[in-house]
Order: structure tokens, then C-alpha cells, then sequence
């Protein structure tokens, strides 16, 4: 537990830099804000895109193969980070650990983003000819059963996914 500690105190540091990028104004006049947005690598602009990986490969990997309370302490340490949380993902990423990090972030700041990301996990795997619900069954088996805002558990809407 004493390395998720030290993951956890790493993850605070670089949830730091990336603050003022996740709290930074939209200038909603701007017709080009959305572009903006979607074009934005917040990791890169701070500087600490290899960093934040390593950190979120390690989490993830605590997250995958840990007991019910690491899984709570990695949660846990998405919550307290919310600029790492929004910020970290890993490139190129598999189907399964784009939902281990679904999970793991356990609705976020919005359940209703958290729902749209599913979706688009769910509709990159269709495209792809992948059955994802296998996927969705198994990480369901490790996510919070906690109703955090009224629209069901992060194992709940997984579960709902894969019917």
C-alpha cells in the first residue's frame, strides 16, 4: 500500500500542473472554441505527458489486480486529482483498459460524461468488430456499487452497456 501512497502523492503533484489548464476560461464567443478544445493536449502543454502515463499505467495496474481496497484507494485518488483524472489517458489504449479507467474514475465530476465516453468505447468496438460485452461484464466486476448521483453505480452502468 506504501507504493500507492507514493503514486498518489505523485499523481497530487502532477494533478498541480495540470490545474490551470482545466480551469482555464472557454471563451464561449469564439466560433472556433470547440476545435480548440478537441485539438487541446493538456498533458503536453504541461509538460509531464510521460510522467502522467507512467502514473496512470500504474494506477490502472493497481486498480486491475488490487483487492476491493486498493480499488476504493485508487478511486479515491482520481477523486482528490480531478485535472489528472480529466487530463490523463493513455494513447492507443485497448478496449479493456479504456474501461478499467472508466471505472476507475467512477463518474468523474459528471455521470453524463462518463456515459458518453462509454458510448464511444462501445461504438469504437463495434466498428471494429469487437463484442465488447464480455469486457463490460468482467470490469463491471471490479467497479464501485456506489450510486454516487442518482443515475446508478459505475458497475451498474457497465452492466446496462453490455445488454
Amino acid at each position: 500500500m506504501a507504493e500507492l501512497e507514493d503514486l498518489a502523492e505523485t499523481v497530487a503533484v502532477l494533478d498541480l500542473y495540470l490545474k490551470p489548464i482545466a480551469e482555464r476560461p472557454v471563451d464561449l464567443s469564439d466560433p472556433g472554441w470547440q476545435d480548440k478544445m478537441r485539438a487541446a493536449e493538456p498533458l503536453d502543454e504541461a509538460g509531464i505527458r510521460a510522467e502522467a502515463e507512467e502514473a496512470l499505467r500504474a494506477l490502472l495496474g493497481h486498480y486491475e489486480h488490487g483487492d476491493t481496497g486498493t480499488r476504493a484507494a485508487v478511486r479515491a485518488v482520481f477523486d482528490r486529482c480531478p485535472s489528472f483524472s480529466w487530463a490523463a489517458h493513455l494513447r492507443g489504449a485497448s478496449f479493456r483498459t479504456r474501461l478499467l479507467h472508466l471505472s476507475a474514475r467512477d463518474h468523474g465530476r459528471d455521470t453524463r460524461d462518463e456515459i458518453m465516453a462509454l458510448g464511444d468505447i462501445r461504438a469504437e468496438a463495434t466498428a471494429a468488430g469487437v463484442d465488447i460485452r464480455p469486457l463490460l461484464r468482467e470490469v463491471a466486476e471490479l467497479s464501485s456499487t456506489v450510486n454516487k448521483y442518482g443515475m446508478g453505480s459505475m458497475r451498474d452502468l457497465l452492466l446496462r452497456a453490455a445488454d
